[in-house]
């Protein structure tokens, strides 16, 4: 069974928008990492933002409801409900959200075997991004003071702003207007085709037709030391004979960016009967990581200590990101309780508007504890902590 995205929020199935977005407020402050520093609240924060990222989009939700999730993220469910897609979605080649249309993509990395650029289904977006972004749209400011300024408008109290309709990275095909998405900035790329678009921005005349807007899935590699994604787009043609046209557009991905930075390649879509043509949109999205999770410019890795470490000291080593060998340790003197955290300086993502520099690696110490214990170990405990 997957998770249950309703019980995660404590709504009812047939719960409306302010309902999810009452629930999702009250349990994002009440278990959020900066406030709550019990072992499970981080989880429990990113399973609360994940439900409601999902409930609080349509058609995200309409899949959910029909296939669990197993279906919405592996990309087995149907499309989303009639008449809820724009013109010129994502057809075939886009698994799990089909639309109308009939521009499709595939994708290859610079220095990478195969295919790749794209993940199958719905993947969760950042969570931090999502709690910034949904008290954003109530006045600009998190709830713990944060200065969330420069962050996109237009959202309408839901994340993303898509529309109206809340979605996140790796929304429908076919939505336009993907105006404050978190993380997102004003950037100049070097591509003459490229065009980076800052959150928030009206579209450019009232006949422009809906941009055709998909997830771009990127590892954490990727992000951190940068990748050229090359794209080939099959496209219509406006001559009446039903032709398609190929083009390869190229989107060169900077170190440090984030999940929400959107690339926008104008007027390369579809061209429609009215002579309208098009934009085609990229959503970043980070793939899951085995390893590392990221939270802004840091990277969280696990550790796993014994009781014994925990408490009479270590000597361990942890992996970077990019494959080097970190010592960690802690002295007999010192004891480790369940969640705590250890920064290094300088060990975690690329900060995309510093250059040159990086963000923390954070060690997460994980305490196992044993599962029983003997009358006589028992006794001996009761000795020494007495």
């Amino acid at each position: 069974m997957g998770k249950d995205y309703y019980n995660i929020l404590g709504v009812s199935k047939d719960a409306d928008d302010d309902q999810i977005k009452k629930a999702y407020r009250k349990l994002a402050l009440k278990y959020h990492p900066d406030k709550n520093s019990a072992p499970d609240a981080e989880k429990k924060f990113h399973d609360i933002s994940e439900a409601y990222e999902v409930l609080s989009d349509k058609n995200k939700r309409a899949v959910f409801d029909q296939f669990g999730e197993e279906g919405l993220k592996g990309g087995g469910g149907a499309g989303p409900p009639p008449g809820a897609g724009g013109p010129g979605g994502f057809p075939g080649g886009f698994k799990g959200f089909p639309g109308g249309g009939g521009t499709t993509f595939s994708f290859s990395s610079s220095g990478g075997p195969g295919m790749g650029g794209m993940g199958g289904g719905f993947r969760p977006s950042n969570a931090d991004d999502i709690f910034k972004s949904f008290f954003a749209s109530f006045g600009g400011n998190s709830p713990f003071g944060d200065d969330l300024g420069g962050m996109g408008g237009g959202m309408g109290g839901m994340p993303g702003g898509m529309g109206g309709m809340g979605g996140m990275p790796g929304g429908m095909g076919g939505m336009g207007g993907m105006g404050g998405m978190p993380g997102t900035r004003t950037r100049t790329t070097h591509s003459s085709s490229q065009q980076q678009q800052q959150s928030g921005a009206p579209p450019t005349s009232a006949e422009k037709p809906p941009a055709l807007v998909r997830a771009l899935g990127v590892t954490l590699e990727e992000l951190s030391k940068g990748v050229t994604k090359r794209l080939k787009v099959i496209r219509k043609v406006r001559d009446g004979s039903g032709r398609t046209a190929d083009k390869i557009l190229t989107i060169d991905v900077k170190p440090g960016w984030k999940a929400g930075t959107k690339i926008r390649f104008p007027n390369e879509g579809d061209e429609l009967p009215n002579g309208a043509t098009q934009d085609i949109e990229f959503v970043l999205e980070e793939k899951p990581h085995d390893t590392f999770t990221r939270r802004g410019d840091d990277l969280i890795v696990d550790l796993e200590l014994t009781l014994l470490e925990a408490l009479s000291g270590f000597s361990k080593t942890v992996k970077t990101l990019d494959g080097r060998t970190l010592p960690v340790s802690a002295s007999s003197s010192r004891v480790i309780q369940p969640g705590q955290e250890e920064r290094f300086p300088g060990e975690g993502m690329p900060i995309s508007k510093k250059p040159g520099q990086k963000g923390d690696l954070i060690v997460r110490y994980v305490v196992k504890f044993p599962t029983q214990l003997t009358p006589a170990q028992k006794e001996g405990l009761k000795k020494i902590l007495a």
